[in-house]
């Protein structure tokens, strides 16, 4: 058996219920399931501590944990850009949807899902999407960008879209 133990800071807190992480901080909090065969994991004192076999699921399990000690206490954060040639995008976020309107001349609405506490910000032609989770926040990103592709175009012609910047 193998085994690796993970501190956590001062102004985390972090629970574990079966196979399922909590921890929060300042910038929110995240919970994630552990779907791993053959690591046993335990919370002692403000260690948390990863027994098994296999050393790269242990190592696995260590940067997950590490992650999401990262956002909850820093938080993550990506900037993207509406580019267009023509048609002039409008942008909006309502509840857990970012609305995209005039796509390409389109007359209907596209709705990119966001996920769990993601928060995305509109400021002139730039999105700020940010918030605890990595997963949540690198989806979200996926979502608006699977949601703005020209299709049965010319990508080098047709250019309108969000892109990812930083």
């Amino acid at each position: 058996m193998r085994y690796i133990s993970v501190d956590i800071p001062s102004g985390i807190s972090a629970s574990l219920e079966k196979n399922v992480i909590s921890v929060k901080g300042p910038k929110g909090s995240v919970r994630k399931e552990l779907k791993v065969h053959g690591v046993e994991v335990s919370l002692k004192d403000s260690k948390l501590e990863v027994d098994g076999k296999n050393i790269a699921v242990i190592n696995t399990v260590k940067r997950q944990v590490l992650k999401m000690i990262e956002g909850c206490r820093d938080g993550f954060s990506s900037r993207m850009i509406i580019r267009y040639s023509h048609f002039p995008i409008k942008v909006s976020v309502k509840g857990n949807f970012f609305i995209i309107d005039n796509f390409g001349g389109e007359k209907l609405q596209r709705r990119a899902g966001i996920i769990g506490d993601t928060k995305v910000k509109i400021s002139g032609q730039e999105l700020t999407v940010e918030g605890p989770s990595r997963d949540d926040v690198s989806q979200t990103i996926a979502n608006i960008r699977q949601h703005t592709k020209t299709k049965k175009k010319d990508s080098r012609v047709f250019q309108d879209g969000i892109y990812l910047i930083q």
